[in-house]
């Protein structure tokens, strides 16, 4: 008998999606959010933060490719990167895809997300966990850059839920001030900023803060199905002028020599170019 359960995201009070639900895998009270994850009908497994999905199996590529081959591309050289929150693993395994890293610290608050996303979404983050080059962190990431070492990374990568709860703070101006401060000459963060179309005081407001400083703010588009709204935006403030003005030889190149690309299902570098050409209603509130 088919099931007739339905998971209803709780995003936006007005506007969402559901799912249909195959089986219940997992519901945790961690010390910092709830947590399900549940195996859908349409898209595999789905992980679900205090009401709003955060990955799912069949579009997760998209999401984390974006994140992670565009700005370590974009900086050319980047052999060190801080990845804070993340902790599906995704990001990581796509970061440690680059020939060039030799390491990648990552640091997830939530231990109950790892564990969780590691015994129900083991693909996702694949062997990236047990890479020698990954310091997996249990830990507070606004703690970590405030103890972090003056110039000690190459590109800070920040994928964490909105700025409300336990995302709140890696939206501050002492957090951003912190990133510059442990960046490289030509570093950069990125993080995303949510859907403008219903969220588009996240990409502003986030881009005053990091103008403060960094010299050079921008973002780039990428279209997830499950983060619904149409283009969501990822902002890079970067110490260089040259993040997002590359072009598609020069992009290729860098990715050829990285050895990325093969695997990619979403990122190539004509769309690795064309995010950062954005729609007017988006690039108005970069300020």
């Amino acid at each position: 008998m088919s099931s007739d359960i339905w998971f209803s995201e709780t995003l936006y009070p007005d506007w969402g999606q559901r799912f249909r639900i195959k089986r219940e895998l997992a519901r945790v009270q961690s010390e910092f959010q709830d947590i399900l994850v549940f195996e859908s009908f349409s898209h595999g497994r789905v992980m679900v933060l205090d009401g709003c999905v955060q990955i799912t199996e069949r579009d997760e590529f998209v999401y984390q490719e974006m994140l992670a081959h565009v700005p370590l591309l974009a900086h050319g050289e980047a052999q060190r990167v801080l990845i804070i929150g993340a902790g599906d693993g995704g990001v990581l395994r796509r970061v440690l895809m680059h020939r060039n890293l030799r390491q990648a610290v990552m640091v997830e608050i939530d231990g109950e997300v790892m564990r969780l996303a590691r015994e129900f979404l083991p693909g996702i983050g694949g062997g990236a966990w047990t890479d020698p080059r990954a310091q997996v962190i249990t830990g507070d990431g606004i703690a970590y850059v405030q103890r972090a070492a003056d110039a000690s990374f190459d590109v800070i990568i920040v994928d964490s839920t909105d700025p409300i709860g336990v995302g709140e703070v890696l939206f501050t101006d002492d957090f951003y001030r912190n990133c510059a401060r442990i960046l490289t000459a030509r570093g950069l963060v990125v993080n995303q900023c949510g859907v403008p179309f219903m969220q588009a005081e996240e990409l502003a407001e986030t881009s005053a803060r990091r103008r403060q400083f960094f010299p050079h703010v921008s973002a780039y588009v990428v279209a997830v199905p499950t983060y619904v709204g149409g283009l969501m935006t990822l902002g890079i403030a970067a110490k260089d002028a040259s993040v997002g003005t590359q072009d598609v030889e020069t992009i290729r190149a860098r990715a050829a020599t990285q050895g990325i690309g093969a695997e990619s299902l979403f990122w190539t570098p004509e769309i690795h170019v064309g995010s950062f050409h954005l729609p007017p209603y988006i690039a108005c509130h970069l300020g």
